[in-house]
Protein backbone atom coordinates (compact mmCIF):
# COMPACT_ATOMS: atom_id res chain seq x y z
CA UNK A 1 0.00 0.00 0.00
CA UNK A 2 1.18 3.92 -1.14
CA UNK A 3 4.74 1.84 -2.30
CA UNK A 4 6.48 4.58 -4.67
CA UNK A 5 8.10 2.66 -7.78
CA UNK A 6 11.32 4.60 -7.93
CA UNK A 7 12.90 4.79 -11.40
CA UNK A 8 15.80 2.57 -12.17
CA UNK A 9 17.18 4.95 -14.45
CA UNK A 10 19.51 7.42 -13.39
CA UNK A 11 21.30 10.23 -15.35
CA UNK A 12 22.74 9.56 -18.42
CA UNK A 13 26.27 7.93 -19.04
CA UNK A 14 29.33 9.24 -20.95
CA UNK A 15 32.13 6.82 -21.06
CA UNK A 16 30.43 4.32 -18.56
CA UNK A 17 30.30 7.41 -16.32
CA UNK A 18 26.80 9.06 -15.05
CA UNK A 19 26.48 12.67 -15.36
CA UNK A 20 23.42 14.90 -14.82
CA UNK A 21 22.45 16.89 -18.47
CA UNK A 22 23.41 15.95 -21.72
CA UNK A 23 26.30 13.52 -21.78
CA UNK A 24 27.08 14.34 -25.50
CA UNK A 25 28.55 17.78 -23.94
CA UNK A 26 31.74 17.20 -23.20
CA UNK A 27 32.84 15.69 -26.28
CA UNK A 28 31.33 17.95 -28.72
CA UNK A 29 32.58 21.14 -26.59
CA UNK A 30 36.14 19.16 -27.04
CA UNK A 31 35.50 19.17 -30.13
CA UNK A 32 35.25 22.65 -30.59
CA UNK A 33 37.90 23.61 -28.87
CA UNK A 34 39.97 21.50 -30.92
CA UNK A 35 38.49 22.81 -34.32
CA UNK A 36 38.77 26.79 -32.98
CA UNK A 37 41.95 26.64 -30.70
CA UNK A 38 43.86 23.40 -32.48
CA UNK A 39 47.62 23.56 -31.24
CA UNK A 40 47.38 27.63 -30.40
CA UNK A 41 47.30 26.10 -27.02
CA UNK A 42 49.35 23.50 -24.94
CA UNK A 43 47.94 24.17 -21.30
CA UNK A 44 44.21 24.56 -20.31
CA UNK A 45 41.87 24.48 -16.91
CA UNK A 46 38.77 23.26 -16.30
CA UNK A 47 37.10 25.02 -13.96
CA UNK A 48 34.78 23.34 -11.98
CA UNK A 49 34.97 20.25 -14.30
CA UNK A 50 33.16 17.76 -11.42
CA UNK A 51 34.86 14.41 -12.21
CA UNK A 52 36.79 15.73 -15.25
CA UNK A 53 35.22 14.54 -18.02
CA UNK A 54 36.37 17.33 -20.22
CA UNK A 55 39.57 17.37 -19.16
CA UNK A 56 39.88 13.61 -20.05
CA UNK A 57 38.09 14.57 -23.32
CA UNK A 58 40.46 17.09 -24.38
CA UNK A 59 43.71 15.02 -22.92
CA UNK A 60 42.80 11.99 -24.80
CA UNK A 61 41.70 13.92 -28.17
CA UNK A 62 43.30 16.92 -28.70
CA UNK A 63 46.93 16.08 -26.34
CA UNK A 64 46.43 19.06 -24.02
CA UNK A 65 47.44 19.65 -20.94
CA UNK A 66 44.02 19.98 -18.88
CA UNK A 67 43.94 19.99 -14.91
CA UNK A 68 39.95 20.52 -13.87
CA UNK A 69 40.02 23.37 -10.89
CA UNK A 70 37.47 22.47 -8.74
CA UNK A 71 37.25 22.37 -4.99
CA UNK A 72 35.27 19.80 -4.71
CA UNK A 73 37.99 17.03 -5.45
CA UNK A 74 36.33 14.49 -6.66
CA UNK A 75 37.99 13.67 -10.31
CA UNK A 76 37.98 10.40 -11.97
CA UNK A 77 41.34 8.21 -11.69
CA UNK A 78 44.16 9.47 -14.23
CA UNK A 79 42.60 13.43 -14.27
CA UNK A 80 44.98 15.90 -13.44
CA UNK A 81 43.37 18.39 -10.89
CA UNK A 82 43.87 21.10 -7.54
CA UNK A 83 41.23 20.86 -5.09
CA UNK A 84 41.04 24.61 -4.89
CA UNK A 85 38.56 27.43 -5.48
CA UNK A 86 39.07 28.68 -9.20
CA UNK A 87 40.51 32.63 -9.02
CA UNK A 88 40.83 34.85 -12.25
CA UNK A 89 44.44 35.83 -10.88
CA UNK A 90 45.53 31.92 -11.87
CA UNK A 91 44.75 32.59 -15.55
CA UNK A 92 47.91 33.31 -16.55
CA UNK A 93 49.17 29.67 -15.98
CA UNK A 94 47.38 28.98 -18.75
CA UNK A 95 46.87 29.02 -22.72
CA UNK A 96 42.72 28.52 -22.33
CA UNK A 97 40.33 28.65 -19.29
CA UNK A 98 37.11 26.42 -19.90
CA UNK A 99 34.04 27.32 -17.68
CA UNK A 100 31.50 24.42 -18.80
CA UNK A 101 28.88 25.24 -16.30
CA UNK A 102 31.04 26.49 -13.91
CA UNK A 103 28.41 27.51 -10.80
CA UNK A 104 29.84 29.61 -8.39
CA UNK A 105 33.03 29.77 -10.36
CA UNK A 106 31.50 31.78 -12.96
CA UNK A 107 32.13 35.41 -12.07
CA UNK A 108 36.17 34.07 -11.88
CA UNK A 109 36.07 32.26 -15.03
CA UNK A 110 34.16 35.44 -16.64
CA UNK A 111 37.01 37.64 -14.95
CA UNK A 112 39.95 35.64 -16.12
CA UNK A 113 39.44 37.02 -20.03
CA UNK A 114 41.11 39.97 -19.10
CA UNK A 115 44.17 37.90 -19.73
CA UNK A 116 43.64 34.64 -21.52
CA UNK A 117 41.73 32.71 -23.70
CA UNK A 118 38.30 31.53 -22.34
CA UNK A 119 34.98 28.96 -23.41
CA UNK A 120 32.57 30.04 -21.21
CA UNK A 121 29.15 27.92 -20.96
CA UNK A 122 27.14 29.49 -18.05
CA UNK A 123 24.38 27.39 -16.45
CA UNK A 124 22.90 29.36 -13.55
CA UNK A 125 23.03 32.95 -12.20
CA UNK A 126 26.09 33.28 -10.20
CA UNK A 127 27.42 36.23 -12.21
CA UNK A 128 24.48 38.72 -10.47
CA UNK A 129 23.33 38.93 -7.12
CA UNK A 130 20.84 41.66 -7.10
CA UNK A 131 18.77 40.24 -9.88
CA UNK A 132 17.56 36.62 -11.01
CA UNK A 133 18.46 36.44 -14.23
CA UNK A 134 17.64 33.34 -17.03
CA UNK A 135 19.70 32.04 -20.16
CA UNK A 136 19.47 34.64 -22.38
CA UNK A 137 19.77 37.80 -19.44
CA UNK A 138 22.45 36.45 -18.46
CA UNK A 139 24.25 35.77 -21.47
CA UNK A 140 23.28 39.45 -22.36
CA UNK A 141 24.94 41.09 -18.73
CA UNK A 142 27.52 39.31 -19.24
CA UNK A 143 28.08 40.44 -23.08
CA UNK A 144 27.67 43.43 -21.15
CA UNK A 145 30.45 43.58 -18.64
CA UNK A 146 32.82 42.08 -22.12
CA UNK A 147 32.01 45.46 -23.57
CA UNK A 148 32.66 47.77 -20.85
CA UNK A 149 36.34 45.73 -20.38
CA UNK A 150 36.36 45.89 -24.22
CA UNK A 151 37.33 41.91 -23.58
CA UNK A 152 37.02 40.82 -27.32
CA UNK A 153 34.06 38.26 -27.89
CA UNK A 154 31.73 35.80 -29.81
CA UNK A 155 28.82 34.54 -28.84
CA UNK A 156 28.31 30.59 -29.46
CA UNK A 157 24.70 28.30 -29.40
CA UNK A 158 27.34 24.79 -29.06
CA UNK A 159 25.83 21.59 -30.50
CA UNK A 160 24.85 20.01 -27.35
CA UNK A 161 21.58 19.76 -25.94
CA UNK A 162 20.02 23.01 -24.39
CA UNK A 163 18.80 24.88 -22.74
CA UNK A 164 22.35 25.78 -21.05
CA UNK A 165 24.49 25.64 -24.48
CA UNK A 166 24.57 29.01 -25.11
CA UNK A 167 28.12 30.82 -24.49
CA UNK A 168 31.19 32.56 -25.36
CA UNK A 169 34.22 32.11 -26.65
CA UNK A 170 37.17 35.18 -26.01
CA UNK A 171 40.30 36.79 -26.51
CA UNK A 172 41.45 39.26 -24.22
CA UNK A 173 41.31 43.03 -24.54
CA UNK A 174 44.30 43.94 -27.02
CA UNK A 175 46.88 46.31 -25.74
CA UNK A 176 48.11 49.72 -27.30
Amino acid sequence: MGDRVKSRQGPPKANGHRFHGDPERFHLLAEFIGERFGNSVEYVADVAGGQGMLARELRKRLNYRVEVVDPRGWTLKGVESRAVPYLAKDAAYYDLVVGLHPDQALREVVHSALGTATVIVPCCNFWRDDQRLGRDALAESIAQWFDQNKVRYERVEFAFRGPQNLGFVTAPPETD
